[in-house]
């Protein structure tokens, strides 16, 4: 840091560095044709990291280097053989090998800018091949693009051409897979060093990023069989729904709701990154081809023509998969919550009826505590009179009492008494209980 700013005691962000590094990472390559540009993509997990590094030192120690660059996920390194590239992203690795070509000497077929690479090494490379192309970078002094106009066949391969870098240079390709490389043939009519550079990475990068982007097409039709099959399942449910007659009957439908619902969350789990990546590798695609600042060429389509014919349909593809799983998904759950509130709906109506016949025990068991209460009346009164009686026998040998007299009368007044003590317990009782609630 600068003195001041260490005088100041400012604390650095630990990420600071990184990032910027990160932001003037991959820059391109100046280049000066003839060129050969053999451009190597690797497809793999997040775990190949290491390996590809190890894998990496062993081609640094194979050669002499007279120049190396590196960063977490950069390399850059130069023999006197060849100069190669490397940069590790998310799903995959490249390798970009840049070798100069003899001044007018035609490529042979079999050429790449890797030949002096041992095949041992390039086996060593984590990841499986997903990419391989090969830009030819010439002079239009070297090669004329009315030669190359005059050489295509009316009848023959779909080429694809234009006019780039504001018509500074030509590019023609067919993006066929030839002897194992796609191949762009690039003719220089006046673009400086550091354009070439540009031009032949934007290339590349849209070959890289077309046929990542493609990943998601083969995902799509897998799984459109099975969402139109998911669809047919969802109207069947809902034709069940509206023929169900029991409970039974609609727990057992949303039982097989839930079921698909399960299957329709794991497929979306399972298909987002990919269908989201494809996206993003289209827009990275489009964007390349709008960074080279086309012109047409008379008679053939440009760069953005073809991935409109051809990239684009797969992409839309992709995209309406995506939307239909969305929507299966959506129309699940709003029909599972129907089916949810029906079943709540007959729940309360049965919890209804079960408070009414509860209300209506309750009633009975009020009537026959009333009827108890009677009787435990008479029951109290008789043995209360029997009291008594036994009372006035007792006093009769002193007072010459009328026992039969004295019992009688003592009825209605014990029935009064039990009687209004128990309604008077009664009263309590429920004043207790309105007091609790």
């Amino acid at each position: 840091m600068h003195p001041r700013l260490i005088l100041a005691e400012l604390q650095e962000h630990p990420l600071r560095q990184r990032l910027n590094n990160e932001f003037h990472a991959r820059p391109p390559v100046p280049l000066e044709g003839p060129m050969l540009v053999s451009h190597l993509v690797f497809a793999h997990d997040a775990t190949s990291g290491p390996e590809e590094r190890a894998n990496l030192a062993k081609l640094s120690q194979g050669h002499v280097c007279t120049s190396i660059e590196s960063s977490e996920s950069h390399l850059m390194l130069e023999t006197g053989a060849f100069r190669m590239r490397w940069e590790l992203h998310t799903e995959f690795s490249s390798y970009t090998f840049f070798r100069e070509l003899p001044h007018g000497e035609t490529l042979h077929p079999d050429a790449t800018a890797f030949d002096a690479v041992a095949p041992e090494w390039l086996a060593g490379i984590p990841g499986k091949l997903m990419v391989a192309t090969q830009v030819e970078l010439r002079s239009t002094g070297e090669i004329s693009p009315e030669s190359v106009l005059a050489g295509l066949a009316p009848n023959g391969r779909t080429m694809v051409a234009a006019k780039v870098a504001d018509q500074a240079a030509w590019v023609f390709t067919d993006f066929k897979i030839d002897n194992g490389f796609s191949r762009f043939l690039v003719l220089n009519a006046g673009m400086t060093l550091r354009q070439s550079g540009r031009a032949v990475q934007r290339l590349v990068e849209i070959e890289t990023y077309r046929l990542m982007a493609l990943l998601g097409l083969p995902v799509a039709k897998e799984i459109s069989h099975w969402l139109q099959a998911s669809e047919n399942e969802l109207a069947g449910l809902m034709d069940r729904i509206g023929q169900t007659r029991t409970p039974d009957d609609e727990r057992g439908v949303l039982a097989a709701l839930s079921a698909l619902a399960a299957q329709v969350e794991n497929s979306v789990a399972r298909t987002t990154f990919r269908f989201g990546a494809a996206a993003a590798y289209h827009g990275l695609v489009m964007q390349r081809i709008e960074e080279l600042r086309e012109t047409r060429i008379p008679g053939l389509p440009t760069l953005a023509e073809f991935m409109q014919r051809r990239l684009l349909p797969a992409m839309n593809t992709c995209e309406a998969i995506s939307r239909r799983q969305e929507d299966l998904s959506a129309r699940i759950a709003r029909n599972s919550q129907l089916l949810r509130t029906r079943v709540d709906i007959e729940l309360e109506r049965q919890n209804q009826e079960l408070l009414a016949q509860m209300n209506n025990r309750a009633r009975l068991q009020l009537r026959l505590q009333e009827t108890v209460e009677g009787l435990s009346v008479v029951v109290l009164t008789y043995y209360g009179s029997q009291l008594v009686q036994y009372l006035a026998k007792g006093s009769k040998a002193l007072h010459h009492i009328d026992t039969d007299l004295i019992t009688a009368l003592s009825i209605p007044l014990i029935a009064g008494l039990v009687a209004w003590g128990t309604r008077r317990m009664r009263r309590k009782l429920a004043a207790e209980e309105g007091a609790g609630h």
